[in-house]
């Protein structure tokens, strides 16, 4: 334990402004995520550009190309969070059905398996199965808050519990504190995104 805090003490000490940005950012899109806020993909931009080029020289490729398609599910999440119909927004926080349910865990599986496969047969990652298990949950995630599924913040929350282990292994000390910080934030996302949902459910009875 001691030997993991002193770890911890001197990769934060030796975090570049780089990996700082990145996570300060990082941080401030998923509390706007959290509030429902516009600014989730703005700043969240930010975040995941910085992170491709981190990812990419510590090794760890699916994470890096789950960033490159964080940054296009940004742009696309950006105009569908902005879209209004009849004077107000058009989507609203939603629970999803077994359906919807069914085809993430789809989603997530083929993403999973995909990801793998490339990331044996085509690079050098010493971390194929858990790289690729993060990134495929965090698609998931992402695809399911681009929708405002409740849900999303469970991808979240798995990519968070195996992403901060897999970036303390790969040196990325406060990459993997922002991972906690993550863990929390989803956590209480879930939460408030499940009041809200149950709250327009109710009024439209």
């Amino acid at each position: 334990m001691q030997e993991i805090l002193h770890d911890l003490i001197t990769g934060i000490q030796n975090t570049g402004w780089l990996e700082f940005i990145g996570v300060v950012t990082g941080v401030g899109s998923v509390i706007y995520s959290r509030r429902e806020n516009i600014l989730v993909f703005p700043v969240g931009i930010i975040s995941t550009t910085i992170f491709i080029y981190l990812y990419l020289t510590h090794g760890l490729y699916a994470d890096a190309s789950v960033n490159g398609y964080y940054t296009v599910m940004s742009l696309i999440g950006w105009v569908m969070w902005t879209r209004h119909k009849d004077g107000q927004v058009a989507l609203q926080i939603t629970v999803s059905s077994k359906k919807e349910w069914l085809q993430a865990l789809l989603f997530f599986a083929c993403a999973w398996l995909i990801l793998y496969v490339v990331l044996t047969k085509f690079t050098d990652s010493t971390v194929p199965q858990a790289d690729a298990f993060t990134s495929g949950a965090a698609f998931t995630g992402m695809w399911l808050m681009n929708k405002k599924k409740v849900e999303n913040w469970v991808w979240w929350m798995v990519t968070d519990l195996v992403s901060v282990p897999l970036n303390f292994y790969k040196h990325l000390v406060f990459t993997s504190l922002q991972y906690v910080i993550f863990l929390v934030l989803a956590t209480m996302g879930y939460l408030t995104w499940k009041e809200k949902a149950r709250r327009k459910t109710t009024a439209a009875v």
